[in-house]
C-alpha cells in the first residue's frame, strides 16, 4: 500500500493539471466542456477513492498469487513477451468486468458513478467507486494464471492500465482514423458514456476496442445522434459518497418491499434496471424518457459557494497528498482517522453545494473535530516536522470550515447565478 500511496503522490498532481488544461483550453477555444460544481463532485469523488484505495478497504475474495500457484499450467519467462501477454490478458479480464458491471444489477452499483456525471470531460474519469468492496477482480484474471503470468508483472501493469484509460474522457479529440480500429478513442468512448437508445451499453472496451468488435458491443459514434451524458436514474446531488450507493440503497428497498421471496433473490443478480413488477408499479423510480430534453442538476449557487467549494476541495487535495508523503509515518491506525477526515470532508462540503440544510452539522463537527485533534496532539499526523507552525494553518482551515458550513446554511440566500465554468 505504501508503494501505491507514493504512485499517487504524483499521479495525482499530474491528472489535475491535466483537467485543469482541458478547463483552460475550452475557455481559449469557446467551448468550454467544464461546469465548476460537476468538475468539483468529480474531483472530489476522485479523492475518496484513492483514499480507500491506499487503505486497502476492500475485502478480498481471492488473490491472483493464489491462483497462480494453483492454477499455472506453465511460467513465462520474464522477457518483453510477457509483458505484453499480461498487458492483453489485463485488457481481456478488464473488458469482461465491465461488461458484468454494465449488466448485472448489483455490480453496476459500483460502477454507476463512474457515469453519474451530465458532463463529459476529464473530471469525469476521475469519479471511481468506493463501493468496490469485494474484490473478485483476481477471478477474471484465471487466463493469466492458467498462462503463469507472474503476480510481479500484473502488480506493475494494473494501475499503468488504469491510468491509461483517462485520455480519452474529453471532447476536444474528434476520430482519430485508422486508430479507431485498434484501441479505444474519445469518440468510441463519448458512445460509451451517452444514455441516447444508440449508444447504452456500447464500446466496452478499456485500452483495445477489438473486444467490442468481437464480443458485438461495438458502436460507431453518428454524426446524426449527438451523444447525450449521466445515467438514466438520475444522481440529483454532488455527494459522490451517497452517488456510490444510491443504486445499491434502491436495491435494498426493492427486495424489502417486493412480496416475491424469488424476486428477493434474483433481484441482485437480474440485469441492470430490473425491479420486481409489484414494487415498480407502487414505488415508481424517475427515469429519463427524453434525452434531448431533461433538466440537469443545478441546483442554485453564488459564486462564493462556488468559490468555497473550489477552496475545499483544494485544501482536501492538500491535505490528502500530505497523508500520502508521510504515510508511512502516520501509521495504520492514524491512517484511517485521516482517511475518515477525508472523506467527512468531502460528504459535508459536498452536502453543501447541495443546499442541503443539515450540511452546516457535518461542517461544524468535522470542524470542530479538527480543532480538538490538534489541540490534543500539538499537531496535525506529523506536519509539523516538515513545516514549523503547519498544524496552525490547518487549524485555520478548520475554523474557516467552521465559519463557512453555519454561513451557506444560515446567512447567505441562494440564488441563481451564472456558471463560472461556462
Amino acid at each position: 500500500m505504501e508503494s501505491y500511496a507514493t504512485a499517487l503522490l504524483y499521479a495525482t498532481p499530474f491528472f489535475l493539471g491535466l483537467v485543469l488544461f482541458e478547463v483552460l483550453y475550452g475557455r481559449f477555444v469557446k467551448n468550454q466542456k467544464h461546469n465548476l460544481m460537476d468538475t468539483v463532485s468529480s474531483l472530489s469523488s476522485g479523492l475518496t477513492n484513492v483514499v480507500k484505495d491506499s487503505l486497502g478497504l476492500v475485502l478480498v475474495l481471492v488473490s491472483y498469487p493464489f491462483l497462480l500457484e494453483h492454477l499455472a499450467l506453465t511460467e513465462i519467462k520474464a522477457t518483453w513477451l510477457v509483458w505484453v501477454v499480461a498487458f492483453i490478458v489485463l485488457d481481456f479480464a478488464g473488458y469482461w468486468n465491465h461488461r458484468l458491471s454494465h449488466h448485472i444489477n448489483f455490480f453496476w452499483n459500483q460502477h454507476v458513478i463512474h457515469h453519474s456525471s451530465e458532463e463529459f470531460n476529464l473530471a469525469c474519469a476521475l469519479r471511481q467507486p468506493i463501493s468496490n468492496l469485494l474484490g473478485y477482480y483476481a477471478l477474471l484474471l484465471i487466463p493469466a494464471a492458467l498462462l503463469g503470468v507472474p503476480h510481479e508483472v500484473i502488480a506493475v501493469l494494473a494501475p499503468i492500465h488504469l491510468f491509461a484509460q483517462f485520455w480519452y474522457h474529453t471532447q476536444h479529440i474528434g476520430k482519430m482514423g485508422w486508430l479507431e480500429y485498434v484501441i479505444v478513442t474519445p469518440s468510441q468512448h463519448r458512445v460509451h458514456h451517452a444514455i441516447n437508445k444508440e449508444y447504452i451499453d456500447k464500446n466496452l472496451g478499456q485500452i483495445f476496442c477489438i473486444w467490442d468488435r468481437m464480443f458485438g458491443t461495438f458502436q460507431e459514434e453518428l454524426d446524426e445522434v449527438p451523444p447525450q451524458y449521466g445515467v438514466l436514474k438520475p444522481a440529483n446531488t454532488w455527494n459522490p459518497i451517497i452517488i456510490n450507493f444510491q443504486h445499491l440503497w434502491r436495491l435494498v428497498k426493492d427486495a424489502w418491499r417486493t412480496k416475491s421471496y424469488w424476486d428477493k433473490l434474483r433481484i441482485w443478480f437480474m440485469p441492470t434496471g430490473w425491479r420486481p413488477a409489484d414494487v415498480k408499479e407502487a414505488y415508481p423510480v424517475e427515469i429519463i424518457e427524453d434525452v434531448y430534453n431533461f433538466e440537469k442538476y443545478r441546483p442554485e449557487a453564488s459564486n462564493s459557494l462556488k468559490a468555497y467549494a473550489l477552496f475545499q476541495l483544494i485544501m482536501t487535495t492538500v491535505l490528502m497528498l500530505f497523508m500520502f508523503y508521510n504515510y508511512s509515518n502516520i501509521g495504520f491506525e492514524g491512517l484511517l482517522l485521516f482517511g475518515a477526515f477525508v472523506f467527512v470532508g468531502v460528504y459535508g462540503y459536498t452536502t453543501l453545494m447541495d443546499r442541503k440544510k443539515y450540511a452546516v452539522w457535518i461542517e461544524v463537527f468535522r470542524g470542530v473535530a479538527g480543532l480538538a485533534l490538534i489541540f490534543f496532539t500539538k499537531d496535525w499526523f506529523g506536519i509539523d516536522s516538515f513545516l514549523s507552525m503547519a498544524s496552525y494553518l490547518v487549524a485555520i482551515y478548520f475554523l474557516i470550515t467552521i465559519f463557512g458550513g453555519v454561513y451557506f446554511a444560515y446567512f447567505e440566500k441562494p440564488y441563481a447565478a451564472p456558471n463560472l465554468a461556462s
